[in-house]
């Protein structure tokens, strides 16, 4: 099996690792954030990855930038491809470069739209009917990299984040379990995206989801509470 490097730190990087491991691969190394503070006792806690990499014996790297040293460790490891999901950080061009395969990098929405950070509430905030997960080949343009597979999801008018996000985290990790042996044979050619229908989507503020009962319609307010 062609080594590869799993770059993740949150559960929804979990549950995609999670799935990996269940299918048979086994990253050489996992790159995670360094432990945070959390909870009211602003303990030092590991990162979901972080703990089931080590529960499976994978080597754990938890750089607080991907400077030169990091850059070091990681080309050491000599990887012909990467797996990004929900890392937390910028991967810097020469490190995408690294890979002769690429980075492949899970994207919760329909790519070109929504590219950035809040892809699932920004559909909610839109009314959309559908969404769906795109597997992307990584490169430096935040979410721009060719399509190597995407399927759509029907959003139900009664669900919240909290139904939404799960089911794109498991419809993004069987996507790339099924695809990933199909794209290293080469028999899949990923496929530029079309800039002409990108849209973006950034972090939003808690005063974004403030109801203003007062001048904005049901309908508005509905969206915002998903």
């Amino acid at each position: 099996m062609q080594k590869f490097i799993f770059l993740g730190t949150p559960h929804v990087a979990e549950e995609t690792l999670r799935a990996l491991l269940a299918a048979g691969f086994l990253p050489s190394l996992v790159v995670t954030n360094p432990d945070r503070p959390a909870g009211r006792g602003r303990v030092m806690t590991p990162s979901p990855v972080r703990v089931l990499a080590e529960a499976n014996g994978i080597p754990v790297y938890m750089p607080e930038m991907l400077d030169d040293e990091a850059f070091a460790h990681l080309a050491s490891v000599e990887a012909e491809y990467a797996i990004c999901v929900a890392y937390g950080k910028i991967i810097p061009e020469r490190v995408i470069k690294l890979y002769p395969k690429g980075i492949l990098n899970i994207h919760y929405s329909l790519l070109p739209k929504y590219r950035g950070a809040t892809p699932t509430e920004a559909a909610l905030l839109a009314g959309d009917a559908e969404t769906g997960v795109t597997i992307q080949k990584m490169v430096y343009e935040l979410d721009a990299g060719d399509v190597i597979a995407q399927e759509k999801i029907a959003i139900e008018p009664t669900w919240t984040v909290r139904e939404l996000r799960p089911k794109l985290i498991e419809l993004g990790a069987r996507m790339l379990v099924t695809v990933l042996p199909k794209y290293l044979a080469g028999e899949i050619t990923p496929q530029p995206q079309d800039r002409t229908l990108a849209s973006r989507c950034g972090k939003f503020a808690k005063t974004d989801g403030e109801l203003i009962l007062s001048t904005e319609n049901a309908t508005d307010n509905w969206r915002k509470y998903r």
